[in-house]
């Protein structure tokens, strides 16, 4: 398996190296005409600032020492991307680092929207790796209470919006899951000041939630059941999972689908369509978000 990846790692620095010519990396190609396309090796171990001979024996796949740092020069050079320098990391034997957004994937949110909107009836709103709340369909906000007003980040809205609580008898039992798995989305960024804030946040806005976080519970996020009793419709079960794209690894998707009741036959795949109609827009108690 090691020779595998080490020649992996060969055909990879090769194919990155070709595709970047002199002028791009802001070196004169002196009108001499080259044998291979691209860059030197020698030209990228000079421009990395690594040995000539150290870059030779990496890209020919050699079982060598190798730091974060010069992979990290190594990359720059060659300029790869986020995916490509966690792939860098791999074949060379590291850990990668933490998942980045590069500047093409940015421009998303109206794929997303869409996405979104194509779920309904069905609540499904997107969050930041915060937790903070980017934007929900229409039945999430008749659903799960969001609206215009509430605290924008999911955790601390779950802990002091008294609609939303009072909507949700299993609340107490659904609380630490919530907690364990907001840990968890810290644990992936422990130096973060951003998380910090948050747990501020929810530590001075509520004593359960300070109780439930001293607990230390971690939990990946995954999928919650959720049962609600709408003000309108009545009884409402629907199963909660959290969605990742690649491509933005700062966001999570989360998707509500109605589950099915054998014990009272409450149809909340129906309720849902009803809420989302003209006519269940019309019976809602505040307006939902347009």
């Amino acid at each position: 398996m090691k020779a595998h990846r080490l020649g992996e790692l060969r055909e990879f620095l090769m194919s990155r190296r070709a595709r970047i010519s002199p002028a791009e990396a802001g070196l004169p190609d002196g009108g001499a005409r080259r044998r291979t396309p691209g860059l030197r090796r020698e030209e990228v171990a000079v421009l990395a600032g690594v040995g000539v001979s150290w870059y030779q024996w990496l890209e020919q796949g050699r079982d060598i020492t190798v730091s974060p740092q010069v992979l990290d020069s190594v990359g720059r050079v060659l300029r790869l991307s986020s995916a490509e320098r966690r792939h860098l990391y791999v074949l060379a034997g590291l850990n990668p680092p933490a998942p980045e957004v590069d500047p093409g994937d940015r421009d998303m949110c109206a794929g997303l929207r869409r996405l979104i909107d194509a779920w309904m009836p069905y609540p499904a709103h997107i969050m930041d790796a915060y937790w903070n709340l980017i934007m929900y369909n229409d039945t999430a906000a008749a659903v799960l209470g969001m609206r215009p007003g509430l605290p924008q980040n999911c955790l601390v809205a779950f802990f002091t919006d008294p609609m939303y609580r009072s909507w949700t008898p299993a609340w107490e039992e659904v609380a630490p899951q919530v907690v364990a798995q907001f840990r968890a989305a810290c644990s992936e960024c422990p130096d973060d000041e951003g998380f910090r804030a948050v747990v501020e946040e929810a530590k001075a806005a509520s004593a359960e939630f300070t109780a439930l976080w001293e607990r230390r519970d971690i939990a990946p996020g995954g999928q919650i059941r959720k049962e609600m009793h709408h003000p309108v419709v009545g009884r409402l079960l629907m199963e909660s999972t959290q969605l990742r794209v690649p491509a933005r690894p700062d966001l999570a998707i989360v998707m509500h689908t109605p589950l099915p009741d054998a014990e009272t036959d409450v149809d909340t795949a129906a309720k849902l369509r009803w809420l989302a109609s003209p006519e269940g827009r019309r019976g809602s108690i505040y307006p939902v978000a347009g």
